[in-house]
């Protein structure tokens, strides 16, 4: 069975190339971020990775860790860093998982239903620190992730984890937010969003996004 939003993400130990993981342990109190990767030494993976290696200071701003995962072994895992860190610029500081018995893949339905079973599907996973899964994106392997994205998902999902607003379309950290519908009292809502709201429809408030 596929993982919803809002299930537990499933607990595993596993080998990587920082050691063995035991997952929830090694997540803690921090959000985090599980990606997939069809196998080592891949053109568009190999950009992803030195990419998220390069946004470790945005991560850590945002209390997450990222983890990879490639079905592929650990000596492998290591070969493939030396080359990303040389081709991207940058030195590989998260894990990558080496899931060579396809155990975290079958946990979390990383195996393509139409390739081989060496296959991973190109999926990641937002989890936050309860360890619920906050969201899924699957891209296709021609085309590489937009980790601008998942920093603008987790950004929203922490503002609206704490305040009772919605992030509208398009939405950037620093713009207006929506106030939830379910929201009526009036008095509460001065409370809660002091700058003032503007209606433009009744359902449709907008406040400026509170301080994060």
């Amino acid at each position: 069975m596929s993982l919803r939003l809002g299930d537990i993400a499933p607990d595993f130990e596993q080998d990587s190339s920082a050691g063995k993981i035991r997952f929830h342990e090694w997540l803690g109190d921090s959000w985090g971020v599980l990606f997939s990767h069809p196998a080592d030494f891949t053109p568009v993976c190999t950009t992803e990775l030195g990419f998220t290696a390069k946004l470790k200071d945005e991560f850590a701003k945002r209390g997450v860790k990222a983890i990879a995962l490639s079905v592929d072994p650990v000596d492998s895992h290591h070969k493939w860093i030396e080359d990303i860190n040389e081709t991207q610029n940058t030195l590989v500081n998260f894990p990558i998982l080496a899931d060579a018995d396809r155990k975290v893949s079958d946990l979390y339905d990383l195996i393509h239903p139409n390739a081989n079973d060496t296959l991973t599907v190109r999926s990641l996973f937002v989890i936050d620190p309860n360890k619920k899964i906050r969201l899924t994106i699957t891209y296709p392997a021609s085309t590489g992730r937009n980790f601008h994205e998942i920093l603008r998902v987790i950004d929203s999902l922490q503002l609206t984890d704490n305040y009772k607003v919605a992030t509208p379309a398009n939405w950037q950290d620093g713009d207006e937010v929506v106030i939830v519908p379910s929201l009526k009292d009036e008095e509460e809502i001065k409370q809660r969003f002091p700058k003032g709201y503007r209606a433009v429809k009744p359902y449709l408030r907008l406040t400026p996004q509170p301080n994060r």
